[in-house]
Order: structure tokens, then sequence, then C-alpha cells
């Protein structure tokens, strides 16, 4: 069936993007989001089109649900989608269960010149044709037409309150089926921890959650078609070698915490030139003399550092990162090609595909080559 996917003029565009400081900053960073985001659609022009957001509605979800309503009708009547005539678009709204929520956001369109494409219906194991747009809400665990889980408490147990989990969608273009996975995998708690062993606890965390992932979407329940994972994955460079490798002429000095003897910083310090400091590191905290360097050639030279889906190498594959680390960019519109300070930059953001997929795309990108892998990816 995936064969069938190359099916002329039928372009497919996948999305995938953490919109969280979106609904913190709507006035500026909502506004100059959409217009990039409707620059791509514009560029591409694909007949079928996926967008999957993570952390949708932001970290207070309460207070930006007037702002979350906003942001899908701008998206749905926009003049820059008006050639969409069908939508559907799934939001995890159920912030008050602690049990399910996983402020997932999944959004699909349809041109009108694309004649015939079916969604899978789950419960009742058929497709059905998709016609007109519709929004499904709140309790998304009652929708047949997808299935979705948040990761169990004890596979992150540190952090109080995860939001962590998927969304997988199932369709159906020109005779080929394939899966949709909207994802969102755990994060690094603490610089410190993540520097401390190679690879780093945090990375064996988000093997394992995406391993259950993998495992759900092939097991027996239902035929297996090609899939495609996409959202943010939190794939990290691997701390301590990348801190190697930036800080090799370097001295460390640790400073610990006076009542517990804790570690709570790392200075590292040039061994000549005035001892200047190159790099600071705390939980929260990772301050670089030269950010240059991730964003260089699209960080080439650190991509060797960037080791998390290996262990995946048979499963999952993705097209060459022809992009700068993803993560963690600055909030602030003004700084929008600045990354913060936080964090460690890495391609966090990511399109992962089954091997039948891949075959997939190489064969429509021999016969129409476009870009290599990227958060917006054209099949």
């Amino acid at each position: 069936m995936a064969g069938k996917a190359a099916t002329p003029g039928t372009a497919v565009l996948l999305v995938t993007a953490n919109v969280g400081s979106l609904f913190d900053d709507p006035e500026n960073l909502q506004k100059n989001w959409l217009r990039e985001f409707y620059q791509v659609v514009h560029t591409h022009k694909p007949h079928f089109m996926a967008l999957h957001c993570q952390e949708f509605g932001g970290k207070n979800y309460e207070a930006s649900m007037s702002h979350v309503g906003k942001f899908v009708k701008e998206l749905l009547s926009s003049d820059s989608m008006k050639e969409y005539n069908r939508a559907r678009v799934y939001l995890d709204e159920n912030y008050k269960s602690q049990e399910h929520f996983t402020a997932l956001g999944s959004f699909y369109f349809l041109h009108e010149s694309l004649k015939n494409i079916y969604q899978f219906d789950f419960k009742a194991k058929k497709y059905k044709k998709v016609t007109g747009k519709e929004i499904y809400s709140d309790t998304l665990e009652s929708t047949p037409m997808l299935e979705k889980e948040k990761f169990p408490q004890d596979y992150f147990p540190e952090c109080k309150w995860s939001r962590k989990g998927f969304i997988r969608t199932r369709w159906c273009i020109a005779d080929c089926a394939f899966d949709l996975v909207n994802i969102h995998l755990f994060h690094d708690a603490s610089n410190l921890v993540a520097w401390e062993t190679s690879p780093s606890v945090y990375s064996g965390i988000r093997h394992k959650a995406l391993g259950y992932v993998l495992d759900r979407i092939i097991d027996q329940r239902f035929e297996k078609v090609s899939y495609f994972l996409f959202g943010d994955f939190n794939f990290r460079l691997d701390s301590k070698s990348v801190v190697e490798t930036l800080c090799t002429k370097a001295t460390m000095q640790t400073v610990r915490a006076a009542d517990t003897n804790e570690v709570v910083k790392l200075i590292f310090r040039e061994s000549d030139n005035d001892r200047k400091v190159m790099l600071q590191l705390e939980k929260k905290l990772f301050d670089y003399v030269n950010q240059a360097a991730f964003r260089d050639n699209n960080g080439a030279a650190l991509l060797e550092f960037d080791k998390e889906l290996s262990v995946f190498k048979d499963r999952l594959y993705e097209l060459d990162i022809s992009f700068p680390p993803s993560y963690p960019y600055s909030e602030d519109a003004r700084q929008g090609e600045q990354y913060m300070n936080t964090r460690c930059p890495a391609w966090c953001d990511r399109i992962l595909m089954s091997p039948s997929a891949k075959e997939l795309v190489l064969r429509v990108s021999a016969r129409c080559p476009g870009p290599g892998s990227a958060p917006a990816q054209p099949w």
C-alpha cells in the first residue's frame, strides 16, 4: 500500500511545533508564528497537511483558554487556509485531569482538490470519508477517530505532574494508509544530572517512553501500516561529550551548597587568556560564551553528539538534518534567532518514520526533489 502514496499531485506536509510560549505572548509571538506558518503553507502548497502541536495552551492552560479558541479560529478561517475546505482538529483540553492531560493539539487540513481521503475509526475498525470541518476537544479518550495516551507517572517520577504522551490518527489517501503520531517525550530536569553520565539518565527515560509508543502502534489490534512520528522528542545532545568538546582546554571549578554539599554549579575557565569563563552549568543554566557554535553551518559540527535515535536505528529513520538546533530559542520576539541560556541547544523537534514510510518518502523525493528533514517536512 505504501507505494501508492506516490500519487502525482498529492503533496503531504508534516509540521511539528512546541507552541507553549505562543499563549504566553499571543500579541507578538503568536502573530509572528502564524505568519511564518502561512508562509510555509504558501511555499509547499500541500494537498494534505498535518500540524502537531505540543504544550498547546501554554503553561497555564486555564488562563489561556480564550487564546486557544482564537488560535484555532484563526487557523480554520484565515484567508491563507481558504483552499482547505475540510479539517480535523483534536485538542486535549482536559487540564483538570492529572491522569489524562497531555496538552497535545493535532490539526489536519485537506485541500479542496483532494477528492478522496479517509480517516480510520479505531472503535469500528473501518475508514470513514472525511467531509467538512470538525473540532474535538476536552476528553479525547472517547473519540473513536484517534488513540491517545499519557505516559505513566512512574516513567518520570521526579516530575510531579508531567503532561507527556501521544495521539495517534490513521489516514488513507489514494489507497495508501499511514499513521500520524503526535508525541511529546520527557525533558531533562537538570543540566547537572544530565552531565553526570553518558548517556544521561533522562535519555534512558525517553528511550523507554518511545519504545512503548512504537510497540503500541505496531501491536496486533490493527493492520500494520507505515507510520510517521513527529513532535517534541526532547532529544538532547550527549551533555558530557559536548561539554568535554567545547571546553577541551578548560579547567573546571565545582561550586557546592554550603548546607548540603550538593553540587550546584560548574564553572569552566580557559587555562590561559586571563582564566576567562567559557561555560557555566547549573540545574537550569547552560551559559556558553560562543552561541555561534550552535548555529554555524546549522550546528553540523555537533551532530555527532546527537545520539538518542541510534537506539532505534532499525525501527525509526529520518532524513538528513539540515536546520540548526530547534531548542531553546528565545521567547522574546525581538531575539528570535538567539538561544536562551537555560539548556544546551539541541534538535528536540523531529520527524521520524518507519522503514516503509522512509521508502515512500525517498521514492517520491526521487521524482520531485525537495529539502531535507526539517521541523516542517514535505513529501
